[in-house]
């Protein structure tokens, strides 16, 4: 596993890869900073990974078109999926992440897989709110949420 770290205009972002591609990706300042203890830096491996989030934050890039390696269960990785499908510029709710996936009833473990998502940001969990159209929890916290829906202009109630 390889990491580095990157110095964007919301707070220093970690970055970790293996073999498959990006496995993470979190805002060190927020509730779940990823622990570099056991990895090896490698600048080089996140070239392109940089190149996109740069390009993000200055408003060229809406779609990220990166090799992804999230670790988590099936149905983790179908909400992921989900989110995925979320365009720039848009909120989605839980609700319309169950239906989507074809469990209506799952919104609450929806809820649980989104607050899972190991690559924050380019697996656009920000982009779920509550169905009253609030912002709902995250893992970079509620102010970096409301900062990244207003970068991309989506709407929500504050």
């Amino acid at each position: 596993m390889y990491y580095c770290t990157y110095q964007s205009p919301l707070g220093e972002i970690a970055l970790t890869a293996n073999e498959q591609g990006l496995s993470a990706l979190a805002f060190q300042a927020g509730k779940s900073p990823i622990s570099t203890d056991e990895l090896t830096e490698d600048n080089s491996k996140f070239t392109t990974v940089i190149q996109q989030l740069s390009e993000y934050f200055t408003g060229e890039r809406k779609q990220f078109d990166l090799p992804l390696a999230p670790a988590g269960t099936n149905f983790q990785k179908q909400v992921w999926q989900a989110l995925m499908k979320i365009p720039c510029g848009e909120t989605k709710s839980y609700g319309w992440i169950a239906k989507s996936i074809n469990n209506e009833k799952a919104v609450r473990a929806v809820g649980t897989a989104n607050g899972a998502n190991p690559i924050a940001l380019i697996v656009p969990c920000h982009r779920v709110i509550g169905s009253n159209g609030k912002l709902t929890g995250y893992a970079g916290g509620l102010a970096l949420k409301a900062k990244l829906l207003m970068h991309e202009g989506a709407q929500f109630k504050p």
